[in-house]
């Protein structure tokens, strides 16, 4: 897959978007989100959780550090966010090893701060505010 780019004019486009997102995820369990403070990570990983068929409220695991919520198929999807650790092994402490290597989707906000930890496959995802209530969304698989 190619980097793809998808254009959010407003907070109602963003299903559409998320339906276009899951739609594209193929084989990738591993998704990092990068963007700015403020540029719609939390607000995206709602909307793509609610086209997987998540029924469970879906919101930032800023303090426990990760959220487990079911899909339609009652499969766990992984929601991290990184944003608060000083140090990788606080990631390593609560498990993020396993969860990454165990399959399932896992959608990761700041991953930069824990970036040894990840696996090379992964899907990355960019969001990019191009104004008040747009963004620029960007896919790359990054393959290692």
């Amino acid at each position: 897959m190619p980097v793809t780019e998808l254009t959010i004019s407003t907070l109602a486009d963003l299903p559409a978007a998320a339906a276009q997102v899951a739609g594209l995820l193929d084989d990738h369990t591993i998704m990092v989100f990068e963007g700015e403070m403020g540029a719609g990570k939390t607000t995206f990983i709602k909307a793509l959780c609610r086209a997987l068929g998540v029924q469970d409220d879906v919101s930032s695991p800023t303090f426990a550090l990760v959220n487990e919520y079911r899909d339609s198929r009652d499969q766990p999807i992984y929601h991290f966010d990184f944003y608060r650790i000083d140090d990788p092994d606080e990631a390593l402490n609560i498990g993020a090893l396993e969860y990454f290597d165990s399959g399932y989707l896992c959608l990761i906000e700041w991953p930069s701060r824990v970036e040894a930890l990840l696996p090379p496959k992964r899907l990355l995802v960019t969001l990019t505010v191009t104004g008040p209530e747009s963004r620029l969304l960007q896919l790359e698989p990054i393959l290692g």
